[in-house]
């Protein structure tokens, strides 16, 4: 199981993004980590621009996008920009694409959260050639896209849905790289999520190795459990309540995402560590969420041995 890190843009605090970012890859890329998933949120700066900047000049690490939302963007923008990051950083860069929340699509964009799968479909069915350097010629319901891009020389990007519904799990599995999941335990991993998406890709004639799971999850390695854990119930609260990532904690029986949080001293959290691998899990994607220094270097340092 291959073991990634999460960041966010917001990590900055009041420095430059771009910056921290690069500040943030070069010291992840110095400890032996290979790639870092970063998180897209509507009120910061853009992701995928930060990243053409710190990529060219952190070399060797890669970084996902984890995710940008794709609603308030159009399949051959989408690729545009996706190529000319994959041009910029050498083919350092996958594209996690989800469907973000109701409150964010209706209530800050005005774009009707309707017809997931559908529209997930007409997305890919834009942005998948737009990324093979063939031409687009897709009408749709909701999403129209014809065309051709002329990015010679850009690496096509690996493309990851985030998918916790059957539907959504099975569009993965027959058309991308994989899922990436957030909240979601190794019950819930192992019973639903890669069973689902490993069957649709074999109905689409694929290998098992052409789809992955990547699941990323709180981790801290303390000897304070209920502090962190009082800490992890205080950060993620908003997950205990938004509906996708509700349904994964009541289907893994999970009161909130404390519970989800992987916490405890190296043995605890290494054997918590072992349930994801057993559980089908490719990479685990670990968001360090300790406030003190010395505990986030702690629990990279029990990342790096079990890698």
């Amino acid at each position: 199981m291959q073991v990634s890190m999460f960041g966010q843009l917001k990590d900055a605090g009041s420095a430059s993004p771009i910056d921290a970012t690069i500040a943030n890859l070069a010291m992840l890329r110095d400890e032996g980590f290979a790639r870092v998933w970063m998180s897209q949120l509507p009120y910061e700066p853009d992701l995928l621009t930060v990243l053409a900047v710190a990529l060219r000049e952190v070399d060797t690490i890669s970084v996902a996008s984890g995710v940008v939302p794709i609603q308030n963007q159009h399949p051959m923008q989408m690729a545009q920009r996706a190529l000319t990051l994959s041009l910029a950083s050498g083919g350092r860069f996958a594209l996690g694409l989800g469907m973000t929340h109701a409150a964010v699509t209706e209530g800050m964009w005005g774009i009707p959260w309707d017809r997931p799968v559908r529209r997930l479909n007409e997305f890919l069915d834009g942005l998948l050639p737009l990324l093979d350097g063939q031409p687009a010629d897709a009408s749709g319901e909701i999403l129209t896209t014809r065309g051709a891009l002329l990015i010679p020389g850009a690496p096509r990007p690996d493309v990851y849905v985030a998918a916790l519904g059957p539907q959504l799990l099975r569009i993965a599995g027959r058309r991308t790289a994989g899922t990436c999941t957030w909240m979601t335990g190794p019950a819930t991993l192992s019973g639903h999520v890669v069973p689902t998406l490993r069957q649709a890709a074999a109905d689409a004639g694929r290998a098992e190795s052409d789809v992955r799971v990547v699941a990323a999850l709180p981790i801290s390695v303390t000897d304070d459990v209920d502090g962190s854990r009082r800490q992890a119930a205080e950060q993620f609260a908003m997950y205990g309540s938004l509906p996708s990532y509700r349904a994964m904690l009541d289907r893994e029986g999970f009161a909130g995402p404390e519970d989800a949080a992987i916490i405890g001293d190296e043995d605890t959290v290494r054997g918590r560590l072992d349930e994801l691998r057993a559980a089908g899990v490719d990479e685990f994607v670990a968001a360090v969420f300790d406030t003190s220094p010395d505990g986030r270097a702690r629990t990279r340092a029990l990342l790096r041995a079990y890698a």
